[in-house]
């Protein structure tokens, strides 16, 4: 696969045109007709592959790149909804990360490259059904300590067949098979884009849309790394989640949603409860955009059980900005404000602690210094765009623990040795800057900075002042 990593990137640095889409699991899809009989618009890669389009081939003035003819291979002469499409990502990023946990661990500095390559193919039958599978070569490359999340040399990474059928005055659409799901902005149930491996589901989804109204039902088994053969990924009853969601749409960039959810887990440990982990979870989520303002507020509570003691957790993410329009770089003034719970006290048969479910560490840094466990975290940032390419993120944040009774945790629930039940409730404070740079719309460059100045309570514990740094690109085809 190392070969084949090769092959692609040289293939697609003669193509010079794919695309990284922001961490946006519900990418818009180019339109596939037109009223007029304009000439349609060429597909760009999107961030759900499985959502692009590109019957739009069948129209010989649409213009043509290298390679098209595995883009677009039609499979009928009436129908140009039926074809089978090629396609491909290749990410490869140098992480630099001198103090992992803060330094508290056997392994306190470590530099490597962690690189994902991924081939999938696509086929449409008419408009309705369509099969998506693809695989996974991912490495970490003199990376000292693997986690599951770092590599998977060779896998099944999603495989599904995808039927749409009109029922009333909607749309139904129903998904089988291994899958990559995402909600909102991936808070708690994300595709897992930033580290190595990404997050798949062995899950059915169902989802009707009318007018404002859409409602999702899931049920799925998540996919767990092995890595000790080819194709050994697994799935199993003893982890589970799914749920039934409920949104309204007010208008074309506002939102509001309700999810009811169940999560369940065997032979889990946390610092201070352990045994088989059975969540009740409630979410409501509103998102909207009003001329230069734009916000994302969501909630949970989770209720539940895990072995004797009784579960009451919470948690709560926002986010708000204001954009300048009338300033060329059109800076975004922007405040993050997230919280989540941490047990009040081991010894009373309750656990608080929130469990962040499958969370995507992009929504707070690539560093994995912080984990959405026992948590107060507020982050002001300013987002400027130099030219129309480019954006530069610059942030400073401070971090409390919710309940000093409970650890500092990081990524995305790992304790942080020596903090449980010692220290105040202050963490401490890191700086963030993030260049990212869209050259075409299939090749993306990025590279992200971050400095943790620890509190007490881990510098006590052990650890110190942590630097991370890291180099991207990515390529899509």
């Amino acid at each position: 696969m190392r070969v084949l990593a090769t092959t692609v990137l040289a293939a697609l640095s003669c193509v010079c045109s794919c695309s990284a889409r922001a961490e946006d699991p519900a990418a818009i899809e180019p339109p596939t007709t037109t009223s007029s009989g304009d000439i349609l618009p060429r597909p760009v890669p999107l961030f759900n592959r499985w959502q692009e389009d590109w019957s739009a081939l069948a129209d010989p003035r649409v213009p043509r790149e290298p390679f098209d003819a595995l883009k677009y291979v039609s499979l009928s002469s009436t129908d140009p909804q039926t074809y089978l499409s090629l396609g491909a990502n290749v990410r490869e990023r140098f992480e630099l990360n001198d103090a992992v946990a803060f330094g508290t661990g056997t392994n306190n500095s470590d530099s490597y490259v962690i690189s994902r390559t991924e081939v999938h193919a696509d086929l449409h039958l008419g408009s309705r059904v369509e099969i998506f599978t693809q695989l996974q070569s991912d490495y970490a490359i003199d990376k000292a300590i693997h986690t599951p999340v770092d590599q998977d040399r060779l896998d099944l990474e999603q495989a599904f067949v995808s039927f749409t059928e009109s029922l009333g005055s909607g749309q139904l659409a129903l998904r089988l098979g291994r899958q990559q799901i995402g909600f909102d902005l991936q808070r708690f149930i994300s595709v897992r884009d930033g580290p190595n491996v990404r997050q798949s589901y062995d899950a059915a989804w169902l989802e009707y849309t009318s007018g404002p109204w859409r409602i999702t039902s899931l049920f799925s088994h998540p996919v767990q790394t092995r890595d000790a053969r080819p194709f050994d990924d697994y799935s199993s009853p003893s982890l589970s989640y799914g749920g039934l969601k409920v949104q309204y749409q007010f208008s074309q960039s506002t939102n509001l949603s309700i999810m009811y959810s169940h999560f369940i887990q065997d032979n889990v440990r946390f610092p201070s409860a352990s045994g088989n982990e059975s969540r009740d979870i409630f979410d409501i989520h509103a998102a909207g955009i009003e001329g230069p303002a734009d916000w994302d507020v969501e909630g949970m509570s989770q209720t539940g059980s895990i072995g004797s003691q009784q579960i009451n957790a919470w948690a709560f993410g926002s986010l708000a900005g204001y954009t300048l329009l009338l300033n060329s770089w059109t800076p975004r003034l922007g405040l993050q404000f997230d919280g989540a719970s941490g047990d009040r006290n081991p010894h009373d048969h309750t656990l608080n602690s929130f469990n962040p479910l499958f969370p995507n560490g992009y929504y707070v840094t690539l560093s994995g210094y912080t984990g959405y466990v026992n948590f107060i975290h507020l982050k002001p940032s300013v987002t400027l765009h130099p030219t129309r390419t480019l954006k530069l993120l610059l942030a400073a944040a401070a971090q409390w623990r919710e309940s000093s009774a409970d650890a500092v945790y990081t990524q995305p629930d790992i304790p942080v040795a020596g903090t449980a039940g010692h220290g105040g409730t202050y963490t401490g404070t890191y700086g963030q800057a993030r260049l990212d740079w869209t050259v075409t719309p299939e090749l993306a460059f990025a590279v992200e900075a971050v400095h943790f100045a620890v509190g007490n309570t881990i510098r006590q514990g052990g650890g110190h002042d942590s630097d991370y740094l890291g180099v991207e690109i990515r390529l899509a085809w």
